[in-house]
């Protein structure tokens, strides 16, 4: 499986900002799909946001309009910016990377994301 290393997590007042960045270990080639997924004490692991290899991209509704997800094919990394962030998005922000065939779903190790006054 290919390697995920995440980094950019942290603590951050409410209302702050954080960029959280995921590169792979190597080219992924047919790359279907890179997201971002959290997983908060006690919760099921849940899809923040998710781009496809068309550009296709779904955020969940309670992160609309505060984060941006983006990515650059050339060296699989996927970017994570969010803003106005809330105290209910603390959570530990893990990154995928999904191709259908042969499959590669991969996951990271985590990054920690904390967001209190």
């Amino acid at each position: 499986q290919v390697q995920l290393v995440e980094s950019g997590g942290g603590l951050v007042q409410p209302g702050g900002s954080l960029r959280l960045s995921c590169v792979a270990s190597e080219i992924i080639v047919g790359l279907h799909r890179m997201g971002w997924y959290r997983q908060a004490p006690g919760k099921q692991r849940e899809r923040v946001a998710s781009i496809t290899n068309d550009g296709v991209i779904i955020y969940a509704d309670d992160v609309k309009g505060r984060f941006t997800i983006s990515s650059h094919a050339a060296n699989n990394t996927v970017i994570l910016q969010m803003n106005s962030l809330k105290p209910e998005d603390t959570a530990v922000y893990l990154c995928n990377a999904f191709r259908a065939w042969p499959t590669i779903d991969s996951w990271g190790q985590g990054t920690q994301v904390t967001v209190s006054s």
